[in-house]
């Protein structure tokens, strides 16, 4: 996997993106591919409120909220299984 460019690089390559030109030309003047280039346009008009998406901060906290989701069905399903199990030893025989 090819490493990650900086956020700033990004920021530049799009902004000399958005000033017009071809694609193909500020891709290969910056060293990146034209689809990579593209991606990066497309991101950043999502966060720039132009194009319809979820931009990455709600990205990220969707993420989390799932997580902390999984995690507490698992602590329900664990409390659920104990409450079986002490309901079952106490029952009269």
């Amino acid at each position: 996997m090819p490493k990650p460019y900086h956020a700033e690089f990004r920021r530049d390559v799009v902004a000399v993106a958005r000033q017009g030109g071809s694609i193909a030309q500020i891709a290969k003047d910056f060293g990146i591919t034209e689809s990579c280039l593209r991606n990066w346009l497309k991101k950043a008009d999502v966060e720039d409120g132009v194009r319809p998406g979820v931009v990455a901060e709600e990205s990220a906290q969707m993420r989390e909220l799932k997580k902390r989701n999984r995690q507490l069905e698992e602590e329900v399903e664990i409390l659920r299984r104990a409450a079986a199990y002490f309901a079952k030893s106490i029952s009269p025989k």
